[in-house]
């Protein structure tokens, strides 16, 4: 698996957000809805975060070769 920042998890009934990553510490913010407006902030290191993971279902990817296929004009086979 591999963190970008902007990924939603699913952890059961929380939802978790990462806000901030570094080499080996994660900022994110966790909450009991998916648009956040009641979540609060917290810092652990990589290795807790990935334990806290663990069981947990992907939500929304947001990385830069995502949107760059979106601008293109949709979705596009990667090979």
């Amino acid at each position: 698996m591999k963190l970008q920042q902007g990924q939603i998890w699913k952890c059961g009934g929380q939802f978790v957000r990462i806000v901030h990553l570094e080499r080996l510490e994660v900022g994110y913010k966790s909450a009991t809805n998916p648009r956040f407006t009641d979540g609060e902030h917290q810092h652990t290191s990589k290795k807790d975060f990935c334990r806290l993971l663990k069981g947990a279902t992907l939500l929304e990817a947001k990385s830069a070769d995502a949107e760059k296929r979106m601008d293109d004009g949709g979705l596009q086979k990667a090979l």
